[in-house]
């Protein structure tokens, strides 16, 4: 049993894929791959038991794994079945009922899968395009390296449409990468959340846009929001100790992506701790909106991110 887990979905998909592939040949066999989602984590203990019709080895892969799930997981690593088991799950810290099952398991592996950081979205971009025949120079290069990387997921489709862009044996200058590649390329929800609390409301709007158009959840985007606040209410409390917003940023927990670094230590200079939790009680209230029956909870999630967003951006013309 595999269980993947960080804060780049993109990456778990991909390494998720590649197990697959390599015990049943392919990611789409319907006689040798079971593809569950959460609500499915019933049939895991039937599925991992199950013997292929066909022969060869069975995979079973269960998308959107959290701690909900732990009580069927350890029933199955008590007597596990032939097939691989491949957990997807999301940002679990190292207190998760999963994780730590998981760990504690000597038949199963906890694998952590980080974000790119400069170098490794270095090589992803340019063995991406050299692999299908397009070369890069050294300024394109770089511009993609910096506009790139919030997801692995949306880097490869960006990859992918600058393939099509230059064709077989093109080169991608400068000129193309930015023509190639959209306003939204690498963006993510954090993107959107990380840009409000630091004022920039044109990157905010975009982001959030991004995420919910590719499915994330009011109230999911709501919950995160509140983490993020919660997350920079403790760093300010740090900071009384006598600690710059630097080294608050730094001893942030969960750990702050070092490609955002810049924009939560902005948001230490513009935020106290009253108005964070001001801005978290509205998240809250926020949330429960979205719930009632009827209500435009989109709209509502729009509202709460562009609010947070255009205080802190008064905050800097101050």
């Amino acid at each position: 049993m595999v269980l993947l887990h960080g804060e780049d979905d993109g990456v778990i998909r991909e390494w998720a894929e590649a197990l697959v592939r390599a015990v049943a040949g392919s990611i789409s066999d319907p006689f040798r791959i079971a593809d569950l989602d959460r609500d499915q984590v019933g049939r895991l203990a039937e599925e991992a038991r199950s013997l292929s019709l066909m022969g060869g080895r069975r995979v079973v892969r269960l998308r959107g794994a959290t701690d909900a799930v732990t009580d069927s997981v350890m029933g199955l690593l008590a007597g596990p079945g032939e097939a691989l088991v491949v957990l997807e799950g999301g940002a679990l810290p190292s207190r998760s009922r999963l994780r730590t099952a998981i760990e504690a398991a000597p038949q199963a592996v906890a694998i952590a899968c980080r974000a790119d950081d400069d170098r490794a979205l270095r090589s992803v971009i340019q063995d991406g395009l050299t692999g299908a025949g397009v070369s890069v120079t050294a300024e394109a290069l770089d511009w993609l390296v910096g506009h790139l990387g919030g997801n692995r997921g949306t880097t490869r489709q960006e990859i992918e449409k600058l393939i099509l862009f230059a064709g077989p044996g093109g080169r991608i200058d400068l000129t193309a990468a930015m023509a190639g590649c959209g306003d939204l390329a690498g963006l993510s929800l954090d993107d959107a959340l990380f840009a409000a609390t630091a004022g920039d409301v044109g990157l905010t709007d975009r982001a959030l846009e991004l995420a919910l158009s590719e499915g994330a959840s009011p109230v999911g985007v709501l919950r995160a929001g509140l983490m993020h606040l919660q997350s920079l209410h403790r760093a300010r409390l740090a900071m009384r100790a006598g600690i710059g917003p630097a080294e608050a940023a730094r001893s942030a927990r969960p750990p702050v992506f070092f490609r955002r670094m810049g924009a939560f230590t902005t948001a230490l200079g513009l935020w106290n701790e009253q108005s964070l939790f001001a801005a978290a009680s509205a998240f809250s209230d926020a949330e429960r909106a979205c719930k009632r029956t009827g209500a435009p909870d989109e709209w509502v999630c729009r509202q709460a991110i562009l609010t947070l967003a255009r205080r802190a951006a008064g905050a800097r013309r101050r």
